[in-house]
């Protein structure tokens, strides 16, 4: 993560206390709604939820444990068990499964993590909404297949990129609910543990922790998580194209942007002359880096039977690392978003570089009104 921008508390989301305070709150739901159900006694339910805080649990012993057994989960389990009195700890991860508490817990943090991923990328558009006005009758060379096309003026061109950003921004919006559920059907997803009270209880645990919930809990249902990663590599293209744009257009023969420049910040260790889009070439790289975890998502998402370890072990990397490659990329389209400098006179010069032929299609258009279209463009 880079060290000079800040990351608005995602990377406290992503952190390992997060990930266990969130398990600890997901197994305190699953027990209240169990003893409001009358599966387990409500005093071991109010013993539980009083308990489940990450500072009562002994990391070192989890460690320990861990080590002996090899099970990413169960040394949690043994040390929340004895964290409670032992009449209540009988109780916890009661009917339930490793994966409806990892694959909950991983949705609850997400969805945060996606609040500030929408949050963040409103500022982004806030701040192209402000360039995209400041710069309405800049007047630019549009180019098409590289070359001059016909004029257009800078502030359209920031218009266009606010349009396919608000689409990502909608795709992130609808897919909350099919994405960021929880799961309490056990082994298999088929309550076979619980019974048909199951739904019952699987429905109460998602109001407690105010998520949605999966209609049939199945493990081998990883499609939504294909979604997700697929609506994050489409954002992270959004933000690569402006980058692209940047990138080329800063260069010296153009000349038409600049990223912002602090004093003091060094461009290379050889060459003191040396200013880098730098920003540019952080969202570039890390959405490059974003767009090669779908085709894994997809793979991951089509193994057989009702769940495979291959399957849980893949989407929790791949995951976690498209949160923070995209982290690493929104952050930087935020500063770029801010501090984008536009040299309004060099892109009038560039424009003129053809000394008028840009406005053909014009002039062949009027005299179209006498000769026709086809004998106007020849």
């Amino acid at each position: 993560m880079s060290k000079t921008l800040d990351d608005h508390g995602i990377g406290h989301l992503l952190s390992q206390e997060v990930k266990l305070q969130t398990w600890l709150d997901v197994e305190s739901a699953l027990a209240v709604a169990q003893a409001e159900h009358g599966v387990i006694p409500r005093e071991a339910a109010e013993n539980i939820k009083a308990n489940a805080k990450y500072e009562n649990l002994d990391l070192e012993l989890m460690d320990e444990i861990y080590r002996k057994v090899g099970h990413g989960f169960v040394p949690f389990v043994k040390v929340f068990v004895k964290a409670c009195d032992p009449e209540a700890g009988k109780y916890i991860h009661y009917g339930s499964t490793t994966q409806n508490i990892q694959q909950s817990s991983q949705s609850i943090v997400l969805k945060q993590v996606n609040r500030k991923f929408l949050e963040l990328t409103r500022q982004i558009l806030l701040n192209l909404a402000d360039m995209a006005e400041a710069q309405a009758d800049s007047v630019m060379a549009g180019r098409t297949h590289g070359k001059h096309a016909i004029p257009i003026t800078y502030g359209y061109k920031v218009a266009c990129w606010i349009s396919e950003i608000l689409m990502s921004v909608e795709r992130l919006e609808q897919l909350e609910p099919r994405v960021f559920t929880i799961m309490m059907g056990g082994a298999v997803g088929a309550f076979n543990s619980t019974g048909a009270i199951g739904l019952d209880v699987q429905k109460r645990v998602g109001e407690l922790l105010e998520m949605d919930v999966m209609h049939i809990p199945s493990r081998a249902i990883n499609s939504p998580k294909v979604e997700y990663i697929n609506a994050l590599a489409l954002l992270a293209n959004n933000f690569h194209k402006v980058a692209e744009e940047v990138f080329q257009t800063s260069i010296e023969e153009f000349g038409e942007v600049s990223e912002g420049f602090q004093k003091g910040t060094i461009g290379s260790s050889t060459m003191p002359h040396k200013i880098n889009p730098k920003l540019a070439k952080g969202i570039i790289a890390n959405a490059q880096k974003l767009y090669s975890l779908t085709s894994v998502g997809y793979f991951s998402s089509a193994r057989p039977f009702e769940a495979d370890s291959t399957s849980n072990r893949l989407f929790d990397s791949i995951l976690y690392e498209a949160v923070g490659l995209m982290r690493e990329a929104i952050v930087r389209m935020v500063e770029l978003s801010a501090t984008l400098g536009v040299n309004t006179e060099r892109l009038y010069v560039n424009a003129n570089i053809n000394h008028g032929i840009d406005n053909s299609e014009y002039i062949m258009m009027k005299l179209a009104e006498r000769l026709g279209k086809d004998q106007a463009h020849e």
